[in-house]
């Protein structure tokens, strides 16, 4: 099953996550099948590549509850 998810990248304390579609029994950080964008905790900054998430959720993906809340504040779903 393809998750919408995010993978942590950045220093240690210091994290920002990119939102992927991935295999859900891939490991958090591994290879990614497509970047949808990246979303930062310390500065709330969200970029998101809306049309391909839209691909994404009519192909079936399902994001995880952290992504869904991403979406709906960025007012995708």
């Amino acid at each position: 099953m393809i998750k919408l998810r995010l993978k942590r990248y950045g220093r240690k304390g210091k994290a920002s996550y990119r939102v992927v579609a991935m295999n859900s029994r891939d490991r958090r950080d591994g290879c990614a099948l497509e970047e949808l964008g990246f979303y930062n905790p310390r500065t709330n900054q969200i970029y998101l590549n809306i049309p391909a998430i839209q691909i994404r959720l009519q192909q079936g993906a399902q994001p995880t509850p952290t992504v869904q809340h991403i979406l709906n504040r960025a007012k995708i779903i």
